[in-house]
């Protein structure tokens, strides 16, 4: 296809992204790379004789390409520990990272952003993928992330400390060639660092944000305590990633309606990452032996995951903004698992509709992307995916596509769906 080719794509229903009721019969126009045109029923005789294909998903929903949040690229998702993962070598991680945008792209998953790789390995494979030697997801990167020194994925290479060392950081990271700055604001699944307690001093928090900000990008902060959301929202982060609330070492959880209140303040968006929980629970439930070791850390998961559900759902009647990504990479979570991600909001009590903009529209908006991708409305993008049935009435037909496009490219699902630009046109002039 030329870059001024014109695909006409017809289903029966269109979610947009916006929110609004679907549109029935939505007969979308791709030219080159982007959204022309969204009509409904016949197509005009005119735009029908100029179409170069045309793509018929009878039965089928048109939603924009879904947005995954949070990713780690370098990482396998296969359940290896992290700090065995992370020491591989950079080409084998760059390898991995081809590897992981791929299938994120197969499942429908149009963008991915990545909140933590190893010094430039994932810049690189962004480098290959504009020159066309690679075939993926679209990535918004971080690069490796702001850690203290020993912190939570210090492997990556982005310890700093101290308010002029953080500042640094992040002006190194921007040449690198950063879209934003995430930050572990809290420990996590590295050894020796605590998951019920801030890792930076308020001070570090404030030189972190104003830094970001002043160099024109956005910044998230990994946090899973109460604490060390609260410093967030106090210093103005853009978005946290997971918002948990544990308390101790076991991984005990007790929500603060405040920290929801402070949250919603300050306009700032949460990742909830829930699929986290849920694959480690497959991952473990899968093994044919169950040692003591991994019955206790099934009970874990099992308490951890209640309690994220419930809180999340709580997070969302309070007003916080939500947002989907899986933290695909990380312990045992696949890179197609975004569609799980918005069906476990579901479950937390979000409506099917929000969900679904949780990971298209709503995630564009708080990457501030939303006049690039993330809706399908004129001059967007064309990122589109079909799936069969809907999705609104079950969840689950997310996983179930006959389409996916990227920037008007077709990458899976259409072979079997084209019709020849004559018979439209025919069939609109009768």
């Amino acid at each position: 296809m030329t870059n001024d080719s014109v695909t006409v794509i017809r289903a029966a229903r269109l979610i947009d992204g916006s929110g609004d009721a679907p549109l029935e019969a939505p007969v979308i126009v791709v030219r080159g790379t982007k959204i022309e045109s969204v009509l409904q029923g016949e197509p005009p005789a005119a735009i029908a004789e100029q179409a170069d294909q045309v793509l018929d998903f009878p039965g089928c929903t048109l939603l924009p390409g879904l947005i995954d949040m949070h990713v780690h690229l370098n990482l396998p998702g296969n359940g290896t520990p992290f700090e065995q993962a992370a020491r591989e070598p950079d080409g084998v991680l760059g390898a991995h990272t081809v590897t992981a945008a791929k299938t994120a792209l197969d499942a429908g998953i149009t963008t991915v952003r990545d909140c933590g790789s190893r010094a430039d390995t994932a810049f690189h494979v962004r480098r290959a993928q504009e020159l066309g030697f690679v075939r993926g997801s679209r990535m918004v990167l971080a690069g490796p992330p702001i850690t203290t020194t020993g912190g939570h994925e210090w492997y990556f290479g982005g310890e700093a400390d101290g308010p002029e060392g953080v500042r640094l950081k992040v002006r190194s990271l921007a040449k690198s060639g950063a879209d934003f700055i995430k930050v572990l604001g809290s420990g996590g699944g590295t050894p020796n660092t605590k998951s019920w307690l801030p890792s930076f001093r308020p001070e570090e928090f404030a030189a972190l944000v104003d830094e970001t900000h002043r160099l024109g990008r956005k910044i998230t902060i990994h946090c899973l305590n109460a604490a060390a959301m609260e410093q967030a929202a106090a210093a103005g982060a853009d978005q946290i990633e997971h918002g948990w609330f544990i308390l101790d070492e076991a991984g005990h959880q007790e929500y603060v309606p405040a920290v929801a209140d402070s949250l919603v303040a300050a306009g700032v968006a949460v990742t909830p990452t829930l699929s986290v929980g849920s694959y480690a629970l497959r991952a473990t439930q899968a093994k044919e032996v169950l040692t003591a070791e991994d019955e206790a850390y099934l009970r874990r998961w099992e308490e951890m995951l209640a309690d994220n559900l419930t809180h999340v759902g709580r997070l969302y009647e309070a007003g916080v903004t939500i947002v989907a990504g899986s933290d695909a990479g990380w312990a045992s979570t696949p890179f197609d698992a975004l569609p799980e991600e918005v069906a476990l909001l579901c479950r937390s009590g979000i409506p099917a509709m929000s969900a679904i903009q949780a990971a298209t529209s709503r995630a564009a908006a708080v990457m501030g992307r939303e006049d690039e991708f993330g809706s399908v409305k004129p001059g967007l993008a064309a990122d589109l995916i079909a799936v069969q049935g809907d999705p609104l009435t079950n969840i689950g037909a997310l996983r179930d596509l006959r389409l996916v496009m990227q920037a008007g490219t077709m990458q899976a699902g259409a072979g079997q769906a084209g019709q020849t630009a004559g018979a439209l046109a025919t069939e609109a002039a009768r």
